[in-house]
């Protein structure tokens, strides 16, 4: 089996999954709290962020859980 690699998901993965032309900056980076929206981007709630990375990386976790077994 070839080496592991281990895909951590981010917020900016999860913001993108739920709204691709998102305009947005982090301070500090990944960070929910740091989020301030641009250019009328309409805000995404911090439990729909959160949830969505969770979701993210399940789908991620078990497409490498896949790739191993092959």
């Amino acid at each position: 089996m070839g080496d592991k690699l281990m895909v951590n998901k981010t917020i900016e993965d999860a913001i993108f999954a739920i709204n691709p032309n998102a305009a947005y900056k982090s301070t500090p980076p990944d960070n929910v709290d740091g989020i301030t929206w641009l250019f009328g981007t309409t805000p995404i709630s911090k439990e729909d962020l959160e949830a969505k990375k969770v979701e993210l990386q399940a789908e991620s976790d078990a497409l490498q859980y896949q790739r191993d077994r092959n």
